[in-house]
């Protein structure tokens, strides 16, 4: 009787204890957001401080402070590096106490502060970092990639182009992670169609000077030059390769990662004709163009929002959307992770998918091309659509990941 009545007594306790703990994080409405990115260089344009109103947008649209949460959303500035994103990081999460850490463009930033979130189990809304090992080899359960990566950047432009004719290719690469794996996944898509990479040469971060570059892009008479960069650097290399008659003198380049705020930059007549790959476009259909009229009238610049400024209102969307599902927030980063997985993601932006046990978000991507100045219809009226990738081929199959959260 006595083992009986303690073991009893020992259930209801364990019980009552984890209610308790239910009860606590169902009672906690609050959460703070941290927008790590680039603010100030190369990569401000398709982040920066409107990729923070993206966020808030977000929030607010949300609807849960009307539900008598509070929401804050606090930003910090990287320079585009690791050490110095790591840094601001951990001093969020450990004084700021900082639950989800939203954007990280530049691939090795968003590597280092992913193993900083597993580590100190807070989250990573990663859309800035485009890195494919963030899902692949690198993932954990507290990672997120939202809007696109190397992979899908290959598999949209490497094939196309190479399928196109475009069968020899030389790279220019930025010198980091990011730079890496764009060629690294590129390179593979276009051996895979039947193409040939003749070369390619290294760069650093943020170059204003591309001449010598270009000149071994020139030299190698490859049919395509493949801009593995982003930002700045590939609109400082798009211009300078106009300037050595690259594409007059019959190569083609191929900007593998392109932005609309760096096709503004450019203009029309320098970026007509540029094929690229993106999983958003403010011109897609209704919803998108809703929101880009609001993002646009609250816009630090007025500019229409990047494909990661739009990944940043999305995943933190659904980020919420978890929260309020939990019942509350019980600052446990994988378990908020985990129950973003469970519930269908859907947003005005890219629409229903699954956000896949590996921490990717699975939608389609789209083939674009860059109109002529005499075919935008206004401003802002840049793409013409090529073609649709649908949403499974646009992700690296599972029966081929090396994330080590796949069951095989």
């Amino acid at each position: 009787m006595t083992t009986t009545f303690a073991r009893r007594t020992a259930a209801l306790l364990a019980c009552a204890a984890f209610g308790f703990a239910t009860s606590a994080y169902a009672q906690d409405k609050t959460a703070t957001i941290g927008v790590l990115n680039d603010m100030s260089s190369l990569y401000a344009d398709i982040g920066g401080p409107n990729a923070v109103m993206a966020v808030k947008m977000a929030v607010e649209d949300s609807g849960l402070l009307a539900k008598g949460w509070k929401i804050e959303v606090i930003s910090g500035d990287h320079q585009n590096k690791p050490d110095v994103g790591v840094n601001i990081a951990r001093q969020w999460i450990d004084t700021q106490k900082v639950d989800a850490i939203a954007d990280t463009p530049n691939s090795g930033v968003a590597l280092a502060v992913s193993n900083l979130v597993k580590e100190k189990n807070a989250v990573l809304l990663n859309n800035g970092g485009a890195s494919a090992d963030l899902t692949g080899k690198a993932c954990n359960a507290n990672t997120i990639s939202y809007s696109y990566d190397t992979y899908m950047l290959a598999t949209g432009t490497g094939k196309a182009l190479t399928k196109a004719g475009g069968d020899t290719w030389f790279f220019l690469t930025a010198d980091y992670a990011f730079g890496a794996a764009l060629e690294r996944d590129t390179s593979a898509v276009v051996t895979a169609t039947g193409g040939k990479v003749l070369g390619g040469v290294k760069h650093p971060l943020n170059t204003s000077d591309f001449s010598s570059f270009l000149l071994q892009a020139q030299n190698s008479k490859a049919k395509i030059v493949g801009l593995a960069n982003a930002g700045g650097d590939t609109t400082n290399s798009i211009k300078q390769a106009a300037e050595f008659g690259i594409v007059e003198g019959g190569q083609k380049l191929a900007a593998l990662l392109l932005f609309i705020n760096d096709v503004h930059s450019l203009g029309l007549k320098t970026a007509h004709g540029l094929t690229f790959t993106e999983s958003f476009y403010w011109d897609l259909n209704e919803g998108t163009r809703a929101f880009s009229k609001r993002f646009q009238e609250k816009a630090t610049n007025k500019a229409m929002p990047s494909m990661t400024q739009a990944g940043n209102y999305a995943a933190v969307l659904h980020y919420l959307k978890a929260l309020e599902a939990l019942g509350g927030n019980p600052h446990d980063g994988a378990k908020v992770v985990a129950k973003m997985k469970e519930i269908p993601t859907d947003d005005p932006l890219f629409g229903k998918g699954p956000l896949r046990e590996d921490g990717r978000r699975i939608i389609p991507a789209y083939l674009f091309e860059v109109k002529k100045p005499e075919e935008s219809k206004g401003p802002w009226d840049y793409y013409k659509l090529v073609a649709t990738i649908p949403a499974e081929e646009a992700a690296k199959p599972l029966k081929d990941s090396d994330c080590p959260l796949v069951k095989k």
